[in-house]
């Protein structure tokens, strides 16, 4: 029988084992290439891989559940580790942050009352419910049943968040109940603080640190921890931050390869340690994460390239080269990249106004107050509300109170202000024209759920309006919500017109041979992009990166589509495509 035991070493099967991982999110790199990235991570020197789960992706509406098709299939994910000769490590807490959407915690949730995070027995039953789906899928991949899993982890630097240890407990005993025998550890800060409220006493579970640099002293601060608990365990960095990951209207995050080999050196020098990230992927769709910083949220890009040792679309970098020196004395590099290519223009067909295109798109649901989003049973993307208020005259305070995260007002179908941040529940003024039935349109967009710290829990959590729309000093009633998740873009009807503001537009893109390339986003204004139905996520003029990534299997020979959802009202004739993404600003760390 396999065999690991948590000594001063990771002992497997009798043998002690210095671990060298890379994290690996098998839901931000398209299925065809899960392979390409591991065997990468394998000649980089690693014996192992690191990844998360996320909830959301797997429960996205709650309970159904998708463990199967196009990037879910985790179990496949982790068998091609397994061919590899790969360790595999598992983050499978209900939490992840990970810059992901809602930090993987499904947005229904918002819907329910409960505290997510908590030992509330709520929360609890929902955590159950679908870990009861989840573990058995991971249970019999254990190193304990001849499987690549090692090792499991509670929750997720739940020491930055929280102290319930009844949580925890909680969390550990459903685990073990459901079948897992491998070690389990906790993953946070290297701090005192941190590592104690987020470590569970009395368990067999080990701590691990998380950092970047100065691994000398994380580790001091760590091993002090494990001798004042009596804890006899490996050390281990859990996250090495090899980059950083970025946010719109900010400079790309770059680190300097040959004084991240130095660090790294360090802590290998030290103990195990899990590279994070070794390639971070793609935010494909809207499952972008938030940062928190005092009151404002800052919404995180498409790309989640991280600046890490394999790029965005898996080309080995300067890092991949020196970090395989530190793991195996060489430099050499035996891997290929894939093709890329920058085809030619694509050549707009078609566009519709989406006022035009509405109905087909989504059934009028009416309500005497504006919803939020998830009392609309809608998780992502953007509702359109819609108001009749009334007579020609001018109103001179017009307020949309309490909205998330962007909104655009339309006054009989033409564009009057849009709102961001702070500026939401500022006055405008509207000049109504028409004789009678002047139609207020506010088109919402959820720009991503805050993924870290005190503000999971805010009530900005919770999308589109929350509260209502003022006209002078009355709240105005009767409105209806059209849902807009663009789920399925194929009820877009091309067959109306476009005239001006938020439409669609339709391009094709001529393939002979199938590449890696990238959509020039410079041009459009904001909004999100699909190539043959796929979600690529959202592009924004205001950078820092202005084109999104198109993996070769989305393509096909012969005519592809795209279709762009552009919210400011911009089109163009052409669509153009490069090799490499388009990055306009970079702050070197």
């Amino acid at each position: 029988m396999n065999t690991i035991k948590i000594t001063e070493d990771f002992m497997i099967n009798g043998q002690p084992v210095k671990l060298v991982s890379g994290a690996v999110h098998y839901f931000r790199i398209v299925e065809d290439y899960w392979y390409d990235s591991l065997e990468k991570l394998k000649e980089m020197g690693c014996n192992a891989v690191e990844t998360y789960v996320p909830w959301n992706f797997h429960e996205k509406e709650e309970d159904v559940f998708d463990f199967t098709s196009y990037q879910h299939n985790l179990v496949k994910f982790v068998k091609l580790a397994e061919e590899l000769g790969l360790y595999v490590i598992v983050r499978p807490s209900p939490y992840i942050c990970s810059e992901w959407e809602f930090g993987g915690l499904p947005y229904w949730l918002l819907t329910k009352d409960c505290r997510i995070r908590s030992s509330d027995p709520k929360f609890m039953a929902y955590v159950e419910r679908y870990f009861e789906q989840l573990l058995p899928l991971l249970t019999p991949l254990q190193w304990t049943k001849k499987g690549p899993i090692i090792l499991f982890q509670l929750e997720n630097e739940y020491g930055s968040y929280g102290n319930d240890k009844e949580y925890l407990e909680a969390h550990y005993d459903l685990m073990r109940k459901l079948g897992v025998e491998v070690p389990i550890f906790t993953s946070d800060g290297a701090w005192e603080e941190a590592l104690e409220a987020g470590y569970l006493p009395g368990k067999d579970v080990f701590p691990t640190g998380n950092f970047g640099s100065r691994a000398k002293e994380n580790i001091a601060n760590l091993t002090q921890f494990m001798e004042d608990k009596g804890i006899v365990a490996p050390k281990m960095c859990m996250e090495f931050w090899d980059g950083w990951f970025n946010r719109w209207n900010e400079p790309v995050i770059k680190r300097n390869p040959l004084e991240l080999r130095d660090a790294v050196k360090e802590m290998y020098d030290l103990g195990s340690l899990n590279l994070y990230m070794f390639q971070g992927g793609t935010n494909f769709g809207f499952m972008n994460g938030c940062s928190a910083r005092g009151t404002l949220d800052l919404h995180q890009v498409t790309s989640y390239d991280y600046d890490a040792p394999l790029t965005e679309w898996g080309d080995v970098t300067e890092k991949y080269s020196l970090l395989k020196e530190v793991f195996t004395g060489s430099n050499e590099i035996t891997v290929k990249n894939h093709p890329k290519k920058a085809y030619d223009t694509a050549k707009h067909v078609a566009s519709v106004s989406l006022f035009n295109t509405l109905e087909s798109l989504s059934k009028p649901i009416y309500n005497k107050w504006p919803l939020p989003m998830e009392k609309l049973n809608q998780g992502y993307g953007y509702i359109l509300y819609r108001a009749n208020i009334g007579k020609a005259r001018q109103v001179d305070k017009v307020r949309v109170i309490e909205a998330s995260d962007r909104v655009k007002i339309y006054l009989n179908e033409e564009e009057k202000i849009t709102q961001f941040k702070k500026e939401i529940g500022t006055e405008f003024t509207l000049d109504l024209e028409k004789p009678q039935d002047n139609q207020l349109d506010i088109l919402v967009e959820n720009m991503g759920r805050v993924n870290y710290g005190s503000k999971l829990i805010a009530p900005t959590q919770s999308k589109g309006i929350r509260n209502g729309v003022m006209l002078d000093l009355h709240f105005h009633s009767d409105w209806e919500h059209f849902n807009l998740d663009l789920e399925d873009i194929s009820a877009v009807d091309f067959s109306k017109e476009y005239t001006a503001g938020p439409g669609f537009h339709k391009f094709e893109l001529e393939v002979l041979e199938k590449a890696d390339t990238f959509i020039d986003c410079r041009g459009f204004g904001k909004g999100v992009m699909f190539i043959n139905g796929f979600n690529l996520g959202r592009y924004w003029e205001v950078g820092p990166i202005h084109s999104l990534y198109v993996p070769a299997p989305l393509l096909k020979e012969g005519t592809n589509e795209i279709i762009i959802f552009e919210t400011e009202g911009i089109s163009q004739e052409e669509l153009h495509f490069t090799e490499l993404p388009i990055i306009t600003k970079i702050e070197e760390s």
